[in-house]
């Protein structure tokens, strides 16, 4: 009986019917393939970080200092690279913390009116406001980044005819902001400017 069956009949032809009817058995065979996609927001915020992190790298390089009339930057034959750190310029007429001028300087000394106990005080009032402003900055950063504490690291780019008193002063309020690993940054012998 089953030889008699027309649609059994392997030697007959197939039918446009037949092809579609063994086309959908085999489509519903199949499992419903996932639509595959690319999410390339983790892939941004990737590259976002390693932006960051580039940029961090490139300006832990040498310092570039415009040098002027009013700052010539001493000379030494230290092989020491500057470091990554809070910034401190002293010139003959201001003291600059992260390009940004904290107070002026009149022949490269702090008016009395700026320290705290006057002429005798050692700490610069707008100095060590500044520089608290600075380090709370700096240790919320480094309280959410484990791998780079907190270590006060300054770097002082101060000119070579600073008086010793205002260098004093100024690495007192360092100190007393909680600055405490200096750097000072000097030219290497036989740069230009030397």
């Amino acid at each position: 009986m089953a030889e008699d069956d027309p649609e059994n009949d392997e030697s007959r032809p197939a039918t446009l019917a037949d092809c579609k009817r063994i086309i959908r058995s085999k489509l519903r065979r199949q499992d419903e393939e996932e639509e595959v996609g690319l999410n390339i927001y983790p892939m941004m915020d990737m590259m976002t970080i390693l932006l960051v992190f580039l940029i961090m790298q490139f300006a832990s390089g040498a310092a570039e200092i415009v040098q002027s009339e009013e700052l010539r930057i001493p000379t030494s034959t230290s092989e020491v690279d500057a470091a990554q750190a809070l910034s401190v310029i002293i010139s003959t007429s201001e003291i600059v913390v992260e390009g940004k001028q904290v107070l002026a300087l009149r022949n490269g000394k702090v008016d009395q009116s700026q320290k705290q106990g006057g002429g005798t005080g050692w700490l610069i009032t707008p100095l060590f406001n500044n520089l608290k402003q600075h380090r709370d900055r700096l240790k919320m950063i480094a309280s959410r980044n484990a791998a780079r504490p907190f270590r006060g690291e300054v770097r002082i780019i101060a000119d070579k005819r600073t008086p010793f008193k205002t260098l004093g002063e100024v690495i007192y309020s360092l100190g007393q902001a909680e600055f405490g690993a200096l750097r000072f940054v000097v030219l290497k012998a036989g740069q230009p400017g030397t």
